[in-house]
């Protein structure tokens, strides 16, 4: 039996929103129990391989887990797991097929079942994804019928695509942090235009650098503010050119001068059929943004440094000259010509340059 336009309108519109709610997919399982007449419904996502993989249950109606835990006993999946990845997706199964061939097994899941107030369920295997496995699980205190199967093996296609989307964005969203992170370690972010050089996103890490240092605040939309004629006229030639040609090689720009903002703009399409709306150029920013006090406390660690030392090594490493950086940190200049020939002995660098090198190869510049 199809899904009618009820089923859409009360099951699948609240499948595909679910993914924003918290918890996830509450409504369509709320619904999914009533309409079934449940006690329990759930959805049990893997994420990789079986032996591992990190398991998260979405779930209305009782909380198995919790009556479980209370009564010392296994929770269904618990109790099944090893049966579930035999599933052939798309075909709903009663739990209890699943030990039928052994009447001692099946008497005793039959009795835990019972403690968990649980008479009979039904569960669906739904279409792996490429690093995830699924399930679709009801259970109610009488016999499940067959409107019940037909309902949750209609289902299953829709549920596997909603979990196949909730997995992409999720994995997407985390490399997104990831990347982001990254960026602002180095002192770095971005921007992107559209063909006619207007804002289209910029990183927040960017936007609030560009309103307190910059003058301006950077507007959806609109064109980079707090930057000269000239700035603006190249900006607008690039992404003109980007957006023809997305194979056109990077070119550096120089946004601003105080403070100075070097940018190197890059076709943010990398195929000719361009998506519509897209952001036409990347502008790829390294900020003039103080160095963070921790650098020195990573070197220090890292190198087996004394604090004072590594701070020098840092000042010198931000281009300082020795005076300069003993000016910087209350020292006399020639206890810093001192720490700056221990720190060449104890890092086995010959001069300012390797020391500069070394330092840059570290990871005190990401803190």
């Amino acid at each position: 039996m199809a899904l009618t336009s009820r089923d859409e309108t009360d099951l699948l519109i609240p499948l595909f929103e679910g993914m924003h709610e918290n918890p996830r997919f509450s409504t369509f399982l709320a619904r999914l129990r009533r309409r079934t007449d449940a006690v329990h419904a759930s959805l049990v996502l893997r994420l990789g391989d079986p032996a591992n993989g990190a398991i998260t249950e979405y779930f209305a109606g009782a909380d198995l887990s919790r009556r479980a835990r209370e009564l010392g006993t296994e929770r269904p999946y618990d109790l099944d797991r090893i049966h579930y990845d035999r599933l052939r997706p798309g075909r709903v199964y009663g739990i209890s097929e699943l030990v039928e061939h052994d009447p001692v097994m099946r008497a005793e899941r039959a009795r835990r079942m019972a403690r968990l107030g649980i008479a009979d369920e039904r569960v669906v295997r739904l279409a792996d994804g490429e690093r995830h496995s699924a399930w679709l699980m009801l259970a109610r205190t009488t016999a499940c019928s067959a409107a019940d199967s037909a309902l949750l093996s209609n289902l299953a296609p829709y549920v596997a695509i909603a979990l196949d989307n909730l997995v992409t964005i999720d994995r997407e969203r985390l490399e997104s942090r990831m990347n982001a992170l990254s960026l602002a370690r180095t002192r770095q972010g971005w921007m992107a235009f559209d063909r006619e050089a207007r804002l289209a996103t910029v990183d927040p890490v960017v936007a609030r650098f560009w309103k307190e240092r910059c003058g301006g605040e950077p507007r959806l939309g609109e064109r980079l503010v707090a930057v000269n004629v000239e700035v603006q006229r190249k900006l607008a030639a690039a992404a003109a050119d980007m957006a023809e040609d997305p194979t056109l090689p990077a070119r550096p720009l120089v946004l601003r001068e105080s403070p100075r903002i070097e940018a190197l703009l890059m076709p943010a399409e990398t195929s000719p059929v361009q998506t519509p709306g897209a952001p036409a150029v990347l502008a790829l920013l390294r900020l003039d943004r103080p160095r963070s006090s921790e650098g020195a406390k990573w070197l220090a660690q890292a190198f087996d440094l004394p604090l004072r030392e590594a701070e020098l090594a840092m000042a010198l490493a931000d281009g300082h000259s020795i005076a300069e950086a003993a000016g910087a940190m209350g020292l006399t200049l020639e206890t810093a010509r001192n720490y700056s020939k221990r720190l060449y002995a104890k890092l086995g660098v010959r001069g300012q340059a390797e020391l500069v090198r070394l330092v840059y190869e570290s990871s005190a510049v990401l803190a």
